[in-house]
Parts: structure tokens; sequence; C-alpha cells
């Protein structure tokens, strides 16, 4: 999303959450995600100033509760994100059972079924993308699915939903149930991977969000 973004004039950066990052990422949990991003803030606008739009997707949501905290955050988009509220854990919203295409090890990570990923979550994107998404893919720390945000930033800050209308992992309805809670929404037609489908017009979705800051 960088290049889009920059051609309508903002600066972005993306934070590499340690819960992702393997071997170290076992041991990972949501915490550590939080204050990965909260550093990315910080340095952010200590390079640019701000203010600073948070745009987390999918478990995303569950980060940028937490480290929307940030005084120089001003907006919080949820891009076919979970957004839970206090006291609320991914797995809470999930239900009790992992979703069929999650993949839990007994190493105390989840990974994802690759013969799922382009009929749920690519099916809008071409061979080559759905390639490179499918080579990058990685385990995750199974600790942030247990765990809530210490706050709930989108109870006291400007935040925007973004749903992903043609999205077959997680449906629209419990996208827009979602959205409800924060009050404000767009809809985009596209799969769970806008960014890779529509970057264009997913850039111009969060352009517009960031005129509103």
């Amino acid at each position: 999303m960088a290049a889009p973004l920059a051609a309508r004039g903002l600066a972005t950066g993306a934070v590499d959450l340690p819960s992702c990052q393997m071997p170290a990422g076992a041991r990972a949990g949501l915490h550590d995600d939080t204050a990965a991003v909260t550093a990315a803030v910080t340095a952010a606008v200590e390079r640019k100033g701000g203010p600073v739009v948070l745009v987390g997707h999918s478990y995303g949501g569950v980060v940028i509760a937490e480290a929307g905290a940030h005084d120089a955050v001003a907006h919080l988009a949820y891009l076919d994100a979970v957004v839970p509220d206090a006291g609320e854990s991914l797995a809470d919203l999930g239900g009790p059972d992992p979703a069929p295409w999650m993949d839990p090890g007994d190493d105390g990570t989840v990974g994802v079924h690759t013969e799922h990923v382009r009929e749920l979550f690519l099916h809008d994107c071409d061979d080559a993308t759905v390639a490179g998404a499918v080579a990058r893919l990685t385990r995750q720390s199974a600790r942030p699915f247990g765990e809530a945000p210490a706050t709930v930033a989108w109870r006291t800050t400007p935040a925007t939903f973004v749903v992903c209308a043609d999205d077959r992992a997680i449906p629209a309805e419990r996208q827009r149930a979602f959205a409800g809670r924060l009050g404000r929404w767009v809809e985009v037609a596209t799969g769970h991977f806008p960014f890779l489908a529509r970057p264009d017009v997913l850039a111009g979705v969060l352009a517009d969000i960031a005129g509103t800051c």
C-alpha cells in the first residue's frame, strides 16, 4: 500500500508483529504486538509528525484497540477486522472452536491450511498475487487469541470500519455487526485482502479517512 498511499500524499509504515516472528513468536502475545505498534507510532511522529491513522486488518483490530490509545493517533481504521470491547479476546468473539482453515500446532502456534487460502481469502486475486501471498504465510503464536486488549481506544478515538463485502472467510454480516460498534463504516467489493486485490480502491478509502483528521 505504500505507493498508492504516497500518491495521495500519505506517508505509511507497516509493523512486523512479534507474535508472527518465528521462532521467538511462539512466546510473544498481544501486548508484545501492541508495544511494537506503539513504538512504531512514536518513531513515525518523531520523523514526520502527526496525526496518525492506525489501520488494523483482521486480528490487527485487537492490536489497534490497545495501541490506539497513543496520544498521536487521531483515527482508527478497522479493515475487515475484529472489534473487541473491554475484556474480550479474539477467542471470545470467534467462538470456542478454531475456524476450519486454522491449523493449530502442538508448539503453541497457529497456521493456515494453505489449501483453503485461495478459495476463502484470495479468490479475487490473480495467480501471481496468490502465489506471493502463500509464499509469505507464517505461523503465529497462539497466545494473542486468548488475550484481551488492556484498553479499548475506539471508545474514545474516532474509528471507521471498512467492510469487505465479498469476503468468504469473515461474512459481511459479521463485519457489519462489528462496524455497528463503531457507528461508522464504508464498504468495498473485495475479499479478505483488499490491499492485494484492489490497492487503489483501498488507498482512496484510507485517504478519505485520513482527510477527516
